[in-house]
């Protein structure tokens, strides 16, 4: 039976994983979630996960949440090899540093401008969060320095989580090609792949379009 991933694309996390699955070939069965439905806080749902947050993963009745978790749990389980997740530990240790990263760094200071827009009916973004979401840039244009991948010179989960959240900043905080060169090369890298307009492109495209709406509203 294959994997459920339960979520719903406008997530970055969600597309992380998304990613992940098809990098290594895995067939998963995705099962959308309507948040404003209040799907997420059925009974069923947090008996999976009682912090009622996608995506959640059903492995045959192995239940996971965290996209960081489920994407080096799928690399572990399913890979044909260890390239996206390398067993070498200071090779891991990089690409858990920018796990913890996305976790620490992208993804609140995301969610930091982006929630207010959508669910308390803000219409601008604070001065110094917009300037949090540079800092982040900086941080992120830095790890390029000798690298072609942002966890060394293979592609790993580190870009395939990080990705997501990155596309749907830029969408609205521009990244400028003077002062972010190897990070806009980087997205561009990503946008090779072949998987990735699938998975990434709908709900990127999504959010932002809705982004767009609520600030100009």
């Amino acid at each position: 039976m294959a994997p459920k991933v339960y979520g719903v694309d406008l997530s970055f996390p969600v597309r992380g994983v998304l990613l992940t699955a098809k990098a290594i070939d895995l067939d998963i069965e995705f099962v959308p979630v309507n948040l404003l439905a209040g799907e997420h806080l059925t009974p069923e749902f947090k008996k999976m996960n009682p912090q009622h947050t996608v995506p959640t993963l059903d492995d045959d009745g192995f239940y996971l949440w965290d996209s960081h978790a489920i994407a080096t749990y799928l690399v572990s389980k399913y890979a044909k090899n260890d390239s996206l997740y390398p067993k070498d530990l200071k090779k891991r240790a990089v690409v858990d540093r920018l796990l913890h990263f996305d976790s620490g760094i992208v993804f609140p200071r995301a969610r930091g401008a982006f929630f207010p827009i959508l669910f308390l009916n803000e219409k601008t973004i604070p001065e110094e969060k917009k300037a949090a979401i540079y800092e982040a840039y900086d941080f992120l244009e830095s790890f390029f320095d000798g690298n072609s991948w942002i966890a060394g010179n293979e592609l790993t989960v580190a870009d395939l989580c990080i990705i997501p959240a990155v596309t749907t900043l830029g969408g609205i905080f521009p990244i400028e090609k003077s002062k972010y060169p190897k990070l806009l090369a980087w997205i561009e890298k990503c946008k090779t792949l072949p998987y990735f307009a699938e998975c990434n492109n709908p709900g990127n495209d999504g959010l932002v379009a809705k982004l767009k709406e609520l600030l100009s509203s």
